[in-house]
């Protein structure tokens, strides 16, 4: 691990460091600070207290999905078996002065829906619906419940992403011929269409849930205004969009789009004037294609993780700041905790990473 720029301050020093039996697909922490992940073998596990505890041993498929519902109580996966698996915690016994407890997590939930495949999953931020893809559909299911909520046929092709509007208003399927949205006042009304030439791959909302994007199979990011008719269209990448990230909420105003394509990443923020756009500052630095890129939840400090086994910290998404390493073959995942002051990595031959925050770093986001 080493900084570069003229202060030579750390910003995140390594705290912990672990390993799954292979890949890492996924890295999720939830609201009260609990860090799971997932493996290429089939493993899902949770970090906690400095150790981990297993909640799937390796299998014989991937699962390739994973995430906490915004109230942190459940925790879902899924993968090549078709299923979707969910955990939640027991609530703790009351504790004396100075005693510790894990947080006991059961599993209370698996829907089999073989032979699909569901690698892609995500709960809504309002309320304990979770949404995965079935090939050509998404299900929506209640983990209060325990019920189907509602199927959405995308129909035109797979379901390729999934995002929830942050407000929770809506949910968005990507596949192709573009992004379809769906009211979650209303599941019978039709969606409506962000209508696109090729596949969209990538969707993400900002997080003040006004603007819409789309990374897309032609090398192309579509950005709506959403309820607006005309979408922006920014051209000019070396490749397909594979990965996509908004500035969060009071970072920045208007909120800053990062775009990862191949090895490259481009920042785009909308000039003032609707009629001048959305303009971007492209970085450059990673010799080899991008895996994972997120915006820090406080701040415009921009986290990308490529195969080139290097995980770069952005200052103000505009310079690295500071260089992570420890993944042998290369990087395959990432995700800040919620109060930004930890950052969590997957590695492609099982690395499992956690750095935390250094308070000499301040300022450096």
């Amino acid at each position: 691990m080493f900084s570069v720029g003229a202060k030579k301050k750390i910003l995140f020093r390594s705290h912990w460091q672990g390993s799954l039996s292979e890949y890492v697909t996924a890295v999720a922490w939830s609201s009260v600070g609990l860090l799971a992940a997932s493996s290429a073998a089939g493993e899902v596990v949770v970090w906690q207290n400095g150790s981990l505890v297993s909640l799937l041993p390796a299998g014989l498929v991937s699962v390739d999905c994973l995430a906490f519902s915004s109230d942190s109580k459940f925790l879902a996966a899924g993968g090549q078996d078709g299923k979707v698996r969910v955990w939640s915690k027991i609530p703790p016994t009351p504790l004396k002065k100075g005693e510790k407890q894990e947080q006991e997590v059961k599993l209370i939930a698996t829907l089999d829906n073989a032979p699909k495949w569901v690698d892609k999953l995500a709960w809504s931020p309002t309320c304990n619906h979770l949404a995965f893809s079935l090939g050509r559909y998404v299900q929506i299911w209640d983990a209060d419940t325990q019920t189907v909520v509602t199927t959405l046929p995308f129909a035109n092709s797979s379901v390729l992403d999934l995002a929830w509007r942050p407000n929770g208003e809506s949910i968005a399927l990507a596949g192709n011929g573009g992004v379809k949205v769906w009211s979650t006042k209303d599941w019978d009304d039709d969606p409506y269409l962000i209508d696109m030439l090729s596949a969209s791959i990538v969707t993400a909302w900002s997080g003040d849930s006004k603007y819409i994007a789309s990374g897309n199979f032609d090398n192309t990011i579509t950005v709506l205004e959403y309820g607006s008719p005309h979408p922006w269209i920014m051209h000019g990448f070396p490749g397909k969009v594979s990965n996509l990230t908004w500035s969060q909420r009071g970072a920045s105003n208007p909120p800053l789009l990062a775009a990862s394509s191949v090895e490259a990443i481009a920042v785009w923020k909308k000039e003032a004037d609707d009629k001048d756009g959305w303009n971007a500052n492209v970085l450059t630095l990673h010799e080899r294609k991008i895996q994972a890129l997120e915006f820090h939840p406080q701040s415009l400090l921009l986290a990308s993780a490529a195969d080139d086994g290097w995980l770069c910290l952005w200052t103000k998404a505009k310079q690295v700041g500071q260089i992570l390493e420890g993944a042998r073959d290369g990087f395959s995942c990432l995700a800040w905790s919620q109060d930004g002051q930890k950052l969590a990595a997957g590695g492609q031959d099982g690395e499992l990473i956690i750095w935390l925050e250094s308070k000499r770093g301040k300022g450096f986001g």
